[in-house]
């Protein structure tokens, strides 16, 4: 197939295009390229793209209207990958306009295109944190979520809704799929993995929030990537047991679907840490600190629609998944 992945200079979209390229799809793959972190990253990431035929890579940025119209024009996609996104919840308290202009505009541009070029199907990455202020635990797509904690969060909720609007309207099937901390090889420099890997290596101390107590549902990326693509190949379809007088927050009327990709199993960030050490044979010097504006205690994701739907649940361990990044990040910068 030709398919269009968006943010392929980041770290899940880098991983998904070269799966969907061993397979033989064709990739068309956008990215800005922003300096939210080391663009030498995501140069890195790129170039191991553009050894491998079948990929086309376009600068561009998803919020730029006309020239995303243009892009669906020009290469009609069978299917999009939406990945591209500010991301981080501690950012948007910094710059939301930022989360607007990427999260807002930069989605709806990906609807019109889908919607005027007959795309087949729509996967769009969502967040755990939609999950915002809810408590009971395990997550599940079928929970309300209108307590999102950040303007991330938010943007992130917006594009379901958006989604679930264009599902509706011109029966575009579209899949929207809620990560939960994603870690692993080629990672991004402002998660807690690439942070706390680094400063332990350096001998310098690190925040760790929350005291250490902090539970996550952290997902390799690979297991992440299996989901994206098994999603992908399961187009949406109407739930045909929707009713307006119970309504389900995880299906719809027309094509729509969200699920959640997380490993299912969340662990404490102190057992993570400790994780770290044990793979660098360096121990940390933390600096415990209170829980910071935006953050949630807990994620651990409900992951029975993936398995009843496309038959899949991530199983990488986090001390396999730890070691990979460790590693690779010796690898790469020479450590």
């Amino acid at each position: 197939m030709k398919i269009l992945v968006t943010g392929t200079a980041g770290f899940i979209g880098s991983h998904l295009a070269h799966r969907l390229l061993d397979r033989g799809d064709d990739v068309i793959g956008v990215d800005n390229v922003n300096d939210y972190y080391d663009v030498n990253l995501k140069e890195a990431r790129l170039a191991r793209l553009l050894d491998k035929p079948g990929f086309t890579e376009v600068r561009q940025d998803v919020a730029d209207r006309e020239a995303m119209a243009e892009l669906f024009r020009e290469h009609q996609p069978e299917r999009v990958v939406h990945l591209a996104a500010q991301a981080g919840v501690r950012y948007s308290i910094q710059n939301p306009n930022a989360y607007v202009d990427a999260n807002l505009v930069g989605f709806m541009n990906i609807l019109e295109g889908c919607r005027h070029n007959n795309v087949k199907h729509l996967v769009y990455a969502s967040s755990s944190s939609v999950y915002g202020a809810n408590e009971t635990m395990p997550f599940s797509v079928h929970d309300n979520v209108d307590h999102p904690l950040s303007l991330y969060a938010a943007s992130k909720k917006a594009n379901e809704l958006m989604a679930h609007t264009y599902s509706h309207l011109y029966n575009l099937p579209t899949t929207g799929l809620r990560f939960f901390t994603v870690y692993g090889p080629w990672g991004r420099p402002d998660m807690a993995l690439f942070i706390f890997t680094k400063k332990i290596l350096a001998g310098e101390p690190i925040d760790v929030f929350n005291h250490g107590h902090h539970k996550r549902d952290f997902t390799y990326i690979d297991d992440i990537v299996e989901g994206v693509v098994r999603t992908l190949d399961n187009v949406a379809e109407p739930n045909p047991d929707w009713s307006g007088e119970n309504p389900d927050p995880g299906t719809g009327k027309g094509p729509y679907r969200i699920y959640n990709i997380g490993s299912n199993n969340p662990v404490e960030l102190s057992r993570f840490i400790e994780i770290i050490e044990e793979r660098t044979g360096k121990k940390a010097r933390k600096n415990l600190l209170p829980m910071q504006p935006g953050d949630v205690p807990a994620t651990y994701a409900n992951v029975d629609d993936l398995i009843n739907d496309v038959g899949y649940k991530p199983s990488t361990g986090v001390e396999e998944g730890i070691a990979n990044f460790v590693d690779w990040y010796r690898d790469f910068y020479n450590v």
